[in-house]
């Protein structure tokens, strides 16, 4: 059969890849499922492989044969694996298509392939046979990038969200592509001093305010900016410039829409039947049936994809309470408990493991990071420990406390002093990521600026001293664009940030802040090598309410590397605050966040401060050191 109009039979798979597959333990379903072009009989056409397993009928329908379903239909395996599959002369790279399904009940449904590589910019929702060949050039980088992924390097993310990070400045309405936001993203993030840029989801999504978390595309990078290789590019180009890349991915649920996952051969495939296990209240989607093997294969290979395919460095896991809770966001009667009668979803726990055994063992040099928000046990613990084997956790709970905290007016936060002190009791429990996250500065809830107590002085004097706080404290860090030169505005998903800030004091200060701040955080080990130790951090005044002053000690591997942290929270110049210490020498500043350089008031400690054998809180040495309003100091032994 070798007309124009027929179909080859022809396949990809072999018996062991069905196995694989229907064991939930094929990773790399991507290279046999979908379209790709290739040479059958000598003869350059596109095979096609779908999962529809309930399916009457399946064909391929496009521009090619006039959208026409009795064209090109394909074959169902003979192996019960539920795939059909086929081979079509003629047609190549850059062919719209779609599968037309006949179910098992007469339904009639298109649906755009679960594993197309590109689809067509959006409203329009066709796949399009494409590849994700590309000629790399960043071997160096993937051959050493383990040195800034190891959990004792210091982490420092800049996440954003590509569509409105810019906007042409001309036409604030046109979504800049990959290769225009290289030339201006790169080279900032660089200048910046983050190690790591994170970027919210890429992968093809109907609905742009759904920031990217309603995916249409598992395996399709969004046309919305251009095709693969332009994705590919710009993360080479971080790459080139010594930066980390990671990726938003979403397991958790996708949307209703007609031609995406939801009831894709007509009933229920990648989704539970039951609305009580498969719709998902809050985002009106639909969950993931964890609990299929074949659905487990499709995710598992959609991670890997991303690693392989485009390089990715680490994957920042979304909504993964969601997830492990059968109950999450669901009243009595609502849900359907477990095989225990718990509220435990066993199969998503099953599923997380799997998933985080599979990239760590293909790709032991990237990251995994959940974001979690509940006293879930080992999230970032080993499974062979017990835990679900995540290499970091986001710490909302930290989050939460600090943003509160930084909110209230300074005459009450002597009330509010354990806000700052309570996450010390935990913060070793797990690999925890400190996130000043996109969800803190949307609906509501006012750009990271405006959440700050007092005048417009006070605003950025709190925001600098949370900032230096959050990147002193144990942990790895990640701060939402904006949030480095003081976003005034909410994020706005339409809209560029405003650039036009910059020409004002207070945030070109901020955006110096930060920047030194980064150098700081990379240059001192201190700040990194123990991060996720109890021996990296010791509290030196974690009580004097009154003061509203925290103290304490970051260590690294080499002691004389101890850096002594102070910070002055409220709008009171302390000029000789004591403090004890457990060893004598003298400490010299080397970081204030009032400098005026950032927008401060300038008080800082010009001359070294002398150790001195006066006790104090149960130390037998003690310093006395200028505290500024509202800022913090960094102090390093200078002998």
């Amino acid at each position: 059969m070798s007309t124009e109009h027929s179909v080859a039979i022809f396949s990809l798979l072999t018996p062991f890849d069905i196995d694989l597959f229907k064991a939930g333990k094929h990773f790399r379903l991507y290279e046999k499922l979908g379209s790709r072009t290739l040479t059958h009989e000598g003869r350059e056409g596109v095979y096609f492989a779908v999962w529809a397993p309930n399916a009457a009928r399946v064909s391929v329908i496009g521009n090619f044969n006039g959208w026409n379903p009795n064209s090109h239909t394909l074959y169902p395996r003979w192996d019960e694996s539920g795939i059909w599959e086929g081979f079509i002369y003629t047609i190549g790279i850059g062919e719209v298509y779609k599968y037309h399904i006949v179910s098992n009940t007469g339904e009639l449904l298109e649906k755009t392939d679960p594993f197309a590589l590109h689809m067509e910019v959006a409203p329009a929702t066709a796949s399009v046979v494409s590849t994700t060949w590309y000629a790399w050039n960043d071997a160096e980088w993937m051959a050493n990038r383990q040195e800034k992924n190891r959990l004792d390097r210091p982490i420092s993310i800049y996440e954003l969200h590509l569509g409105s990070w810019m906007r042409d400045p001309q036409d604030p309405d046109r979504l800049l592509s990959y290769e225009e936001v290289a030339v201006h993203l790169v080279p900032y993030v660089k200048d910046l001093g983050f190690t790591h840029v994170e970027f919210m989801p890429l992968s093809e999504h109907p609905y742009y305010p759904s920031w990217g978390y309603q995916v249409s595309g598992y395996y399709a990078a969004s046309s919305r900016y251009g095709s693969p290789q332009q994705l590919m590019a710009l993360i080479e180009q971080f790459h080139l410039n010594g930066i980390a890349v990671l990726l938003d991915w979403v397991p958790s649920h996708f949307p209703g829409d007609a031609h995406g996952l939801y009831r894709f051969d007509g009933t229920a495939l990648f989704e539970h039947e039951d609305p009580r296990k498969g719709f998902h209240p809050d985002w009106k989607s639909f969950i993931f049936n964890y609990g299929r093997k074949e659905v487990c294969s499709f995710l598992i290979s959609n991670a890997l994809f991303w690693l392989d395919r485009y390089h990715i460095d680490g994957l920042r896991v979304d909504a993964v309470a969601s997830m492990l809770y059968l109950d999450y966001s669901r009243k009595d009667g609502e849900w359907i408990p477990n095989v225990w009668g718990g509220r435990e979803n066993l199969e998503a726990v099953t599923f997380i493991k799997a998933f985080n055994e599979a990239v760590y063992s293909h790709y032991p040099d990237v990251q995994t990071i959940a974001e979690e928000s509940t006293s879930w046990p080992g999230v970032s613990r080993p499974t062979y420990h017990g835990g679900l084997g995540f290499g970091m956790k986001w710490m909302m709970g930290w989050m939460h406390d600090t943003l509160d905290y930084f909110q209230a007016d300074p005459v009450y936060r002597k009330y509010l002093h354990d806000k700052i002190t309570f996450s010390a009791y935990y913060v070793f429990n797990e690999h925890f990521m400190l996130p000043l996250s996109h969800d803190e500065v949307v609906h509501g809830k006012k750009s990271l600026v405006y959440k700050m107590a007092g005048d417009e002085w006070q605003k950025f004097a709190n925001l600098r001293a949370l900032y230096l706080y959050m990147f002193t404290f144990p942990g790895t860090k990640l701060l939402f664009m904006g949030g480095e030169f003081g976003q005034t505005a909410e994020w706005n998903v339409n809209q560029s940030l405003d650039w036009h800030l910059l020409a004002y004091a207070p945030h070109k200060g901020l955006l110096t802040f930060v920047k030194q701040l980064n150098r700081l955080y990379k240059s001192e080990p201190a700040l990194y090598e123990k991060s996720f130790s109890q021996e990296g951090f010791e509290w030196l005044e974690a009580g004097d309410s009154q003061a509203s002053v925290y103290a304490y000690i970051r260590r690294g591997h080499n002691r004389e590397n101890d850096l002594l942290i102070l910070l002055n929270l409220t709008p009171v110049l302390r000029e000789g605050y004591r403090v004890g210490l457990p060893d004598s020498g003298t400490y010299r500043e080397i970081f204030n966040s009032d400098d005026s350089s950032y927008y401060g008031a300038g008080v800082v400690n010009t001359i070294p401060c002398n150790v001195e054998g006066i006790p104090w809180m149960g130390m037998p040495y003690s310093v006395a050191v200028t505290l500024p309003a509202l800022g913090g100091v960094i102090l390093k032994r200078a002998n």
